[in-house]
């Protein structure tokens, strides 16, 4: 006879386990505390096996019914349901690790071995976590095209182009790993190219023309703040590096009688290691340093903590009280200085100004190709740069070499 839920309910516990038996081989193990157990006993190859259905009543007669009906076809088809639910559960947990967000940390660990800075980690995590929160459950290999430019539309709507344009690029890393390690069949993200609005472009604010130039030096000249945060300013426009390159320059890094500052490969934005030629101008800047060996290893050390570089805020905290606002000059803004004046100058190959801007080729053979070819051009450059920047900050003149473009310069 077929169980009910009423026979369910009123079953009472008995010193030792019974069973209320329903049909096919699904009973209801009753247990002396009170248990109850859906289980259901069957032969496969001569072999008497049972399966455990769940208990009651979390798993309630109707679906205890379903999965017996289940295991009953397996079993009809040769097979054994228990291995069978064996199965399915590996395919479960190999869908799990096979989900975006799971794969998508995968890629961040990997990523991350490969040298990327704590800042670029922090903002692909931010990034990937508008994705894990809708979609990051779901089988990489499942999703499609249309559903992940639903989460980037989303985005958009709330006007927010430019991290829609850069999510859409980290998700195609991220299906390109997947279908590296066998996860995947395809990049569904390289699909949505042309698909979101095109940001426009938002360049850095910079001063770029020579009157202006001269009177932004004069203005650093004329600044009184801590001697540490005055020697980076002026040191700034005479390299032109990147104001994170600068903060974490170390005076292990500098080569005085060489006349060279190295920026190892971890501590540039490209993680490619990188030289800055210094003027005999940079040089005297570096030497007016007061600094001790034993206090900070870091040319700009923190005022808070001398383990610690200065604030990326500090350069343009620094301007921003000389009377630059926001949208006039930035510290990343020399960079732009130099490459404007430097081209229009038309003394200089292109390709030495973008070198030492550290705008480097993609291909390796081109770009130690280029290091060796413009190294004695940048020399040349770099101290022609740093006497013309005395020029604009004095209005004098200034004696100047040879420093036309010369044929095989190394």
């Amino acid at each position: 006879m077929a169980l009910s839920v009423v026979a369910i309910k009123t079953a009472k516990s008995r010193d030792k386990a019974y069973k209320l038996s329903d049909s096919d081989g699904l009973y209801l193990l009753v247990t002396p505390a009170g248990g109850r157990y859906w289980r259901m006993n069957y032969r496969h190859l001569g072999k008497q096996k049972t399966l455990a259905f769940g208990v009651w009543p979390e798993t309630g007669l109707a679906e205890a019914r379903a999965e017996r009906d289940a295991a009953r076809k397996v079993l009809a088809r040769g097979d054994d349901p228990a291995e069978r639910i064996k199965l399915d559960r590996i395919a479960a947990a190999v869908a799990a690790s096979n989900s975006f967000q799971a794969v998508a940390d995968e890629w961040l660990s990997k990523v991350e071995k490969e040298g990327r800075s704590p800042v670029t980690m922090k903002k692909l995590r931010w990034l990937l976590g508008f994705i894990n929160a809708s979609i990051g459950k779901r089988p990489i290999a499942s999703i499609s095209a249309q559903e992940l430019l639903l989460m980037l539309r989303k985005m958009e709507g709330k006007g927010r182009y430019e991290t829609a344009k850069r999510l859409r690029s980290t998700c195609s890393q991220v299906f390109r790993y997947a279908i590296a390690t066998a996860r995947a069949d395809r990049d569904v993200a390289s699909d949505l190219r042309g698909a979101l609005i095109v940001p426009k472009p938002v360049h850095r604010a910079a001063i770029t023309t020579p009157r202006e130039a001269g009177a932004l030096l004069r203005s650093i000249e004329a600044f009184t703040d801590s001697a540490n945060v005055h020697a980076a300013l002026r040191l700034l426009p005479h390299v032109f590096v990147r104001p994170g390159e600068l903060r974490f320059a170390e005076w292990a890094d500098i080569d005085l009688d060489k006349a060279d500052l190295d920026h190892p490969a971890h501590k540039t934005k490209m993680r490619r290691a990188h030289s800055v030629p210094l003027s005999r101008q940079s040089l005297a800047i570096l030497r007016s340093i007061e600094h001790e060996e034993d206090y900070s290893g870091f040319l700009f050390p923190s005022r808070t903590s001398v383990d610690r570089p200065m604030s990326e805020n500090t350069i343009n905290a620094a301007l921003r009280r000389m009377g630059y606002a926001q949208d006039q000059m930035t510290g990343h803004g020399f960079r732009a200085m130099a490459a404007t004046l430097l081209n229009e100058m038309g003394l200089w190959h292109a390709d030495a100004i973008e070198r030492q801007l550290a705008h480097c080729d993609n291909n390796a053979v081109r770009r130690a190709y280029t290091r060796g070819e413009y190294w004695g051009e940048r020399v040349r450059m770099m101290q022609h740069w740093s006497d013309h920047l005395d020029f604009l900050r004095d209005g004098a003149t200034v004696l100047k070499g040879k420093f036309g473009k010369a044929e095989g310069a190394q």
